[in-house]
């Protein structure tokens, strides 16, 4: 009976056709969510809708000062004719400076700060790199001083130029460590640590700084690059002085490599609500540093509504504020 009430459907009525083309469909959707999974894939959510509110982790930061800084002096340098560099330090330190050190030891040694030796000292730093440098010259800088130092390497050990790239040396090291030791006391950042190119018959670069960085009395290592801002907006930056820097509370011992950076923290960060709005609302200060990417656009009501970075369109996995500023009601009550 049923078989003839098919014939007779499929023979009068156009709904089998309809039926058999739905149960079909029904059949390969349900084995293709089945084989993929039957989360919706993230390309097809919208990420910046307005009514909807992402639970975005809150990161605990705590600011930190750094009491070294070292700039490249404008008088020419080269391997003959020395280097110049200007140290610019909140306390009384020491400018060590390492000609024709060699990349391997200065990794190692810095490798050697991350598990437990802590490069505070000249001394410490010389054992460190097992005497793999050509010549080692030591100023003492005092408080507040700006005057440059200009190191050289001897003429009698006949050095011109450190051979051709790739090569198995740096040019220069300076190492920046605090002088008195009640000072290591007061300040977690105990180590500068900065790599500079010098000019020689080989390789012509001008001379700059290759890497920075910045070692704690915890044994972490942060990488400190250039910070620019837009010429537009009429912003200078002034970084011949000693700048504070952003760590990650309770932060873990840096594992191998250069990770975690301070730069990878605090770039990007701005200065809270001097010139800045938020790029969405175009109204409160921007008070939000998003991570990984490090862009600082939005404001604190902003924050809360994105997923995607609003400059990148990268994940965000967890942001912090600049500030910690009150409430737009309560700021009016105390006014």
């Amino acid at each position: 009976m049923a078989a003839v009430f098919l014939v007779m459907l499929y023979e009068y009525s156009p709904l089998f056709y309809i039926s058999v083309v739905s149960l079909c469909f029904v059949i390969t959707a349900a084995m293709v969510l089945g084989w993929f999974g039957f989360d919706v894939p993230v390309i097809l959510r919208s990420s910046d809708d307005a009514d909807s509110s992402w639970n975005i982790p809150e990161k605990r930061m705590v600011q930190k000062t750094n009491p070294f800084s070292l700039q490249i002096g404008i008088t020419p340098s080269s391997v003959a004719e020395g280097m110049a560099l200007r140290p610019g330090c909140l306390e009384r330190c020491v400018l060590s400076c390492y000609w024709g050190c060699s990349v391997q030891a200065l990794q190692a040694a810095l490798h050697t700060h991350q598990h437990g030796l802590i490069l505070s000292t000249p001394q410490v730093f010389q054992e460190a790199l097992h005497s793999q440098y050509q010549h080692c010259q030591t100023f003492h800088v005092a408080k507040g001083d700006l005057e440059e130092c200009i190191s050289q390497m001897p003429a009698d050990l006949g050095a011109v130029d450190f051979g051709l790239m790739p090569r198995s040396c740096y040019p220069l090291v300076a190492l920046l460590t605090l002088a008195d030791e009640e000072a290591r006391d007061v300040y977690d950042i105990v180590a500068n640590v900065t790599v500079v190119h010098v000019p020689d018959d080989k390789y012509r670069m001008s001379a700059r700084i290759l890497f920075q960085y910045l070692l704690t009395a915890q044994g972490n290592m942060f990488e400190l690059k250039p910070l620019f801002m837009s010429a537009e907006e009429g912003g200078q930056v002034d970084l011949s002085g000693p700048t504070p820097a952003m760590e990650e509370e309770e932060e873990e011992p840096g594992a191998e490599g250069m990770e975690p950076t301070a730069e990878s923290e605090a770039e990007g960060e701005g200065t809270p609500g001097v010139g800045r709005d938020c790029v969405v609302c175009q109204n409160a200060p921007v008070n939000r540093v998003l991570l990984p990417c490090r862009h600082t656009c939005l404001c604190e009501g902003c924050v809360a509504r994105f997923q995607h970075c609003p400059m990148c369109r990268a994940f965000v996995l967890e942001s912090f504020a600049l500030s910690q500023q009150l409430p737009a009601g309560e700021e009016e009550e105390d006014e």
